[in-house]
């Protein structure tokens, strides 16, 4: 029987003929780079219990990013299980799919509970040709991504009744959203990442309508060595072992927008941030 990590080990979130266009266009990008056509800095958040007061002040601050310009943050496949509709099943029409603590199923759903170390995630949305300093209030952005077994909700053999681990959160007025959620694990040939959607609005999201931007976000190896060193995650071990960022089929050409800052600890869980020009 086959199981959702050989489907993407063959088609690679939809295959390489999907992500072709896709890559093509962020290497353009990267191109105009380095040509000086487009300024480009990182836009990670910091969290302060392990960044350095410089770092946290400059970095956390859509206000502080306006002194540099910004490049819109790369756009990435949403892969084979969005749940957004544009592969069968929308649970963006499902009523409370807007909430914050997406570790558990909701509405008609098994009603399952996703079980792992605990991740709060917490995105920053902001205008690019603002130089990142402008917040997009107002906006909206379903996040999702797999279980510590690397299986996706609504998909994955055993939890395609469940849709935990997928939720839409409104910006507010600094342009963030924060998600309760648990560490992904790392499956066959994918570093460990989380999809998001961003939409102009909360009525765009929850129509599927008028995405703005799809993207990924990259987890940083350390982190990830251990937190799949705790118990559930064992899979992930030898997953990881195989891969580096640098060689993945998303991230291989450049990550630096979308690898997060990560601070915690696997006893008191962690703590994801990630600043997202649109």
């Amino acid at each position: 029987m086959r199981s959702h990590r050989d489907d993407e080990v063959h088609e690679h979130d939809r295959g390489l003929s999907y992500d072709l266009p896709v890559l093509a266009r962020r290497r353009m990008i990267r191109l105009m780079t380095g040509a000086g056509l487009i300024p480009l800095v990182g836009c990670s958040a910091e969290d302060d219990t392990s960044a350095s007061p410089a770092a946290a002040s400059s970095a956390g601050s859509p206000s502080a990013a306006s002194s540099a310009e910004c490049a819109v943050i790369p756009e990435e496949t949403a892969g084979p299980y969005p749940g957004d509709g544009s592969n069968g099943v929308n649970v963006l029409k499902e009523s409370g799919v807007v909430r914050g603590d997406i570790t558990s199923s909701f509405g008609d759903s098994a009603g399952g509970t996703a079980e792992g170390v605990p991740l709060t995630i917490t995105l920053t949305v902001v205008d690019a040709a603002s130089g990142c300093g402008t917040p997009k209030a107002g906006a909206a952005v379903y996040l999702w991504h797999c279980d510590r077994d690397g299986n996706y909700s609504l998909y994955s053999e055993g939890v395609t009744e469940e849709n935990y681990l997928r939720g839409v959160q409104e910006t507010d007025d600094e342009g963030r959203v924060t998600f309760t959620s648990i560490f992904p694990a790392c499956y066959t040939a994918r570093w460990p990442h989380i999809h998001f959607e961003v939409y102009g609005s909360l009525a765009d999201a929850v129509s599927a309508t008028s995405v703005t931007s799809t993207s990924q976000l990259a987890l940083p190896q350390d982190v990830c060595e251990a937190v799949y060193a705790t118990d559930g995650y064992s899979r992930s071990v030898a997953n990881l072992s195989q891969l580096s960022i640098e060689t993945d089929n998303i991230f291989s050409d450049g990550h630096d927008q979308q690898l997060a800052t990560v601070t915690g600890s696997t006893g008191k869980g962690y703590t994801a941030t990630l600043t997202i020009p649109v």
